[in-house]
């Protein structure tokens, strides 16, 4: 198991991602934000019906590609040598830095401390019925697993077939699937924790929920 409060320091040294804007295809840059340090806003509203912060649009054939900000923060750097120039997609632009929420801090820590059992191909996921029930009633955490034991039902292609946890004793911490949606081979299904140690991720836990300060 990994030293939570050590991980919390790491995150805590360095409480940002940065994270990189690429050209999507080729075209003319035209930059609208105009130096590193200013602030960028994540898309708002009710149903994220407000775009972010416009940072830069590409001109292919007459016709404009707006890109905007998906996270808020701000510009850590930009490639102003590239505006006004023909640039072929995948050509970094700028960086944004996005400084971690509570709840993006919390995501970080367990997704380090967890073992998590991941998909073994891109399917609907589903826990089998009895699982079902004791999730639903007394939460993720009433459940226990154990090598072997079968928890999932994958549906593919109008075909389901079971599918059995591969991974150490412990409880069920977190899930990471939502129900009818396609899950990506590699991703995330659950998160599974001995139960010797859940007390210390939850004080870990409440400790970011009390004393993490939000910057964005």
């Amino acid at each position: 198991m990994i030293d939570v409060k050590s991980v919390l320091e790491e995150i805590k040294a360095a409480p940002y991602e940065e994270i990189e804007i690429k050209a999507p295809h080729t075209g003319i840059v035209t930059f609208e934000v105009k130096a590193p340090g200013g602030k960028v806003a994540a898309p708002s509203g009710a149903y994220l019906e407000k775009p972010g912060t416009l940072l830069a649009s590409i001109t292919r054939e007459r016709n404009v590609k707006p890109l905007h900000a998906l996270v808020s923060g701000e510009v850590a750097s930009i490639h102003l040598e590239r505006g006004g120039a023909f640039v072929e997609a995948g050509t970094p632009l700028l960086v944004l830095r996005h400084y971690l929420t509570k709840d993006e801090v919390v995501a970080a820590i367990l997704k380090r401390v967890l073992h998590l059992f991941t998909a073994p191909e891109r399917a609907k996921y589903y826990f089998i019925p009895s699982v079902d029930i004791k999730v639903k009633s007394g939460g993720c955490r009433a459940v226990t697993v154990k090598p072997g034991m079968e928890l999932f039902i994958v549906s593919r292609m109008k075909r389901e077939k079971p599918l059995s946890y591969d991974g150490p004793e412990g409880i069920i911490y977190a899930i990471y699937f939502q129900h009818d949606d396609n899950v990506e081979a590699g991703q995330p299904l659950i998160g599974v924790c001995p139960e010797s140690q859940t007390g210390l991720i939850q004080d870990v836990v409440n400790r970011v929920h009390s004393d993490w300060e939000e910057r964005n």
